[in-house]
């Protein structure tokens, strides 16, 4: 739970407040559970922290220069006494308006906490928190209008993936609010709010970066700077196809060796099945078991698994040469070898998990690519025989 500091928030102090290498929370002296977060950009955001008879609840208030540090103040002590009263904070206090906050925190608490996954979860709050409540926390619903979301929108175009994120959550959160009788029909701010152009990334290993990559996984395991069970996890992602997360969380009980196969039972689309071939196998023998740990790819942590794997996975990647490649692009190299194989999409897309061909046929391009590649082959070795002229 938040504390007091010596610090009394004013407008000067906040002008004043800044950071070094990450985001952090400066608490109010008097006012406790009332602050403001203060972001590396140099963004400041009015937050109140505080814990009612639900648990502990966060609220962002607003941006600072957008909220006046006096109104952010008084906002801050009337939430605090409705959270400890255990209002719903979705619900306007009487004579309030219903803010973008108060709907955030019931689009997390009814929504999106009871129907996604938790990584799910994460990436939701991670957006609101860090982009859309800041700048729209403390406006009425009704406030928010076309030149709002826009401004919103605009304000991230540096990362134009992360701005048509926040537009898409804000307009799922008006949607709701509008099912929810918060806004009358035809109140979302976002439907005029044109998206940027982003391209659909696709990078894929060729035979060479294999071989380099199975190099650079040697290498980890004989200098010993990298933790054991994440050279496992990234060698398991490249022979299965699987996503990370279900890597990450598969336990020992879910290895059925009789049955030859791994049982995912939260994969993204539902349990399923992933056959234990023979190199899978051999990473698994590999891995020791500990009775305290249930485990496949243990953490440093005791009885967890493995977390921030990407940072293990950046000094292989650079010992391999391949800077550019993320690994969730292990997946779609999956994807692409079994395409270069010979496999159907239909049988790729049982192997990758996928709920319908149609999501499969983001690979399609490469199932021309691979018959044009066997047509020249063919083609060349008939025409060898019975086309005019010389064929080279």
């Amino acid at each position: 739970m938040p504390k007091r500091s010596d610090l009394k928030l004013t407008k000067r102090t906040v002008d004043a407040l800044k950071v070094n290498g990450k985001d952090a929370v400066f608490w109010d002296r008097e006012l406790a559970g009332f602050g403001v977060r203060v972001h590396t950009t140099g963004r400041k955001a009015y937050v109140v922290q505080s814990r009612g008879p639900a648990g502990p609840k966060r609220v962002t208030l607003g941006h600072h220069g957008e909220m006046a540090t006096d109104e952010a103040r008084k906002q801050a002590a009337l939430i605090i006494d409705r959270i400890k009263r255990g209002e719903d904070l979705s619900a306007a206090a009487p004579g309030a308006k219903t803010t973008v906050a108060g709907l955030a925190e019931r689009f997390m608490r009814t929504h999106v906490e009871k129907h996604l996954k938790p990584a799910s979860v994460a990436a939701y709050r991670t957006v609101l928190e860090g982009h859309i409540l800041p700048v729209l926390g403390g406006m009425g619903l009704e406030e928010v209008g076309g030149a709002e979301a826009a401004a919103l929108h605009h304000g991230l175009r540096d990362t134009p993936v992360l701005a048509n994120r926040a537009v898409h959550l804000l307009s799922r959160m008006y949607t709701l609010a509008e099912a929810w009788e918060l806004v009358p029909p035809g109140r979302n701010p976002c439907l005029s709010v044109r998206r940027y152009r982003t391209r659909k990334r696709e990078r894929f290993l060729t035979p060479e970066e294999y071989r380099r990559l199975g190099r650079a996984l040697r290498w980890a395991c004989a200098e010993g700077g990298v933790w054991p069970p994440a050279i496992a996890a990234i060698r398991l992602l490249a022979l299965t196809g699987c996503r990370r997360g279900e890597i990450l969380n598969l336990g020992w009980d879910d290895v059925d060796r009789t049955a030859g196969d791994l049982r995912l039972r939260d994969a993204k689309a539902g349990p399923r099945m992933v056959p234990l071939t023979r190199p899978v196998l051999r990473v698994l023998d590999a891995i020791p078991r500990s009775e305290d740990n249930p485990w496949v790819i243990a953490g440093q942590r005791p009885g967890k698994p493995l977390t921030g794997l990407h940072h293990y996975w950046r000094p292989i990647r650079e010992r391999a040469g391949l800077p550019d490649v993320r690994i969730h692009d292990l997946r779609h190299s999956y994807a692409s070898r079994a395409l270069a194989l010979g496999e159907s999409l239909y049988t790729i897309g049982k192997l990758l998990g996928h709920t319908s061909v149609a999501t499969s046929a983001r690979y399609a391009h490469l199932m021309r690519e691979a018959e044009r590649e066997a047509a020249v082959r063919v083609g060349g070795s008939i025409g060898a025989h019975v086309a005019n002229g010389r064929v080279t």
